[in-house]
């Protein structure tokens, strides 16, 4: 019969204190009581599987020390393993000294600047898990503009989540919208993501703070005296009647997506009720919206395609100026918006790229009204997105064209025609196109 009392002996003499050494100790102790069970005829363990098995997880363990030196887990983990391994019939005998001499190295390993380097880039470059989101398990909420962003309250009146101006800005969202949404535990700058706007009910005033907006305001002055008067329109800004200027603190909006200078244009808003527009309205108008900014970032990426490059230095530039006028892009899925948004700023104009295939019809109608141009970029003529768009760009006197493809040429054309009150539709007929004199 083994007489496993000398091996426990000599494990409760080399066991330590410390929690580790104790953990170890009694792993060790585990394995001799289970050997000393298969001898007995208990739980028979084919010992050349165990064997198998714990040089197999001692490899595994010993590989993620090299790839990170120092990680607790791995050193604990191979460090039992060995101690399990040492029980096992003959390796003790065998490979005794060999395995001592690891435990000892693997004690000293230790992390290094390089190893968290190294683990950082690893983990920079795995590509990440999209989460996998379940659109039916979107709830309907009833929105509430705020002078940024929006609260969403439920059936009984509560806020339930509060989202931010990025999300409201492109859907053109008003009290009273009735909209899906899924709460986000994935991104920590929302609490949740609007899916699409399913319907509209009137508010009560009193159930809401009454908000005023001046859109596309006209940033003026040079750095450290930038202020604001006017919209791009040349309309002046009035707050109950009188003109006002508001003065801008381009330091306060300086940031990695932010970005204010001579010439930027922005939404302002401020709730009619705030008692300091009769003292200081400067102080109860807020910045709601910088289309500047993310004019700048799109440029910044646009750079570095084909399509930019050739656009300004190799392609003619149109007679054209659009005066910072708002043109929808209604483009569908995998259409290059980014190059046709490149267009419309060449021309100073302020691209508000549209999807004209979701089917949103009132989000679509919602967005058009607001335009002073509109192109259709589609290679199926016939789609009823065409449609809806003459629709609504006839009801509210937005210049409206359209682009047979994609390219580079053919929405700068569409651009020039709906500017110009041109035809729609290029086709076979002989449209001529004014060239910039670039002497």
């Amino acid at each position: 019969m083994f007489d496993y009392r000398n091996n426990l002996k000599r494990i409760l003499q080399n066991t330590a204190g410390d929690e580790k050494s104790l953990k170890n100790g009694l792993a060790a102790i585990k394995t001799v009581l289970q050997m000393k069970g298969n001898e007995d005829g208990q739980t028979p363990v084919s010992t050349d599987d165990e064997e198998v098995e714990l040089v197999r997880n001692l490899l595994d363990e010993l590989t993620r020390l090299l790839q990170v030196p120092g990680d607790e887990v791995a050193k604990d983990k191979a460090i039992s393993n060995i101690h399990k391994l040492t029980f096992v019939k003959g390796v003790a005998k065998n490979y005794g000294k060999q395995l001592s001499k690891l435990e000892l190295a693997i004690n000293k390993s230790i992390t290094t600047k390089e190893a968290i380097n190294s683990k950082i880039f690893r983990d920079a470059v795995t590509p990440k898990k999209q989460a996998i989101k379940d659109y039916r398990k979107g709830r309907r909420y009833t929105v509430i503009r705020l002078v940024s962003g929006a609260e969403l309250i439920n059936d009984n009146g509560e806020v339930v989540y509060t989202v931010k101006e990025s999300q409201v800005h492109p859907l053109n969202l008003k009290s009273g919208d009735i909209v899906e949404a899924l709460e986000d535990k994935q991104n920590p700058n929302y609490e949740a993501e609007i899916l699409r706007v399913v319907g509209y009910r009137k508010l009560r005033t009193r159930d809401y703070d009454q908000i005023e907006d001046f859109k596309y305001a006209v940033v003026q002055g040079k750095a450290g005296q930038l202020a604001i008067t006017r919209n791009i329109n040349g309309q002046k800004l009035k707050i109950r009647g009188k003109n006002v200027v508001i003065p801008v603190d381009s330091s306060y909006y300086q940031g990695e997506n932010i970005h204010l200078e001579d010439g930027s244009i922005v939404d302002l808003a401020w709730y009619t009720g705030d008692v300091r527009l009769k003292k200081n309205p400067a102080d109860a108008v807020q910045i709601r919206w910088i289309y500047q900014t993310e004019a700048e970032k799109r440029a910044g990426v646009k750079k570095k395609t084909k399509e930019k490059t050739e656009s300004e230095q190799n392609l003619t530039k149109l007679d054209l100026d659009l005066h910072y006028q708002r043109v929808g892009i209604a483009v569908g899925d995998n259409q290059n918006e980014q190059m046709l948004e490149g267009i419309v700023q060449r021309y100073n104009g302020i691209p508000i790229p549209i999807n004209a295939f979701d089917g949103k019809k009132k989000a679509m109608e919602r967005q058009i009204k607001e335009l002073d141009l509109v192109i259709l970029v589609t290679a199926f003529a016939a789609h009823d997105a065409t449609w809806n768009i003459r629709e609504f760009a006839s009801k509210y006197g937005v210049k409206f064209a359209v682009s047979s493809s994609k390219g580079y040429q053919s929405f700068e054309r569409a651009l020039y025609r709906a500017a110009n009150g041109l035809p729609a539709y290029e086709g076979t007929q002989t449209i001529k196109y004014e060239v910039q004199d670039q002497s």
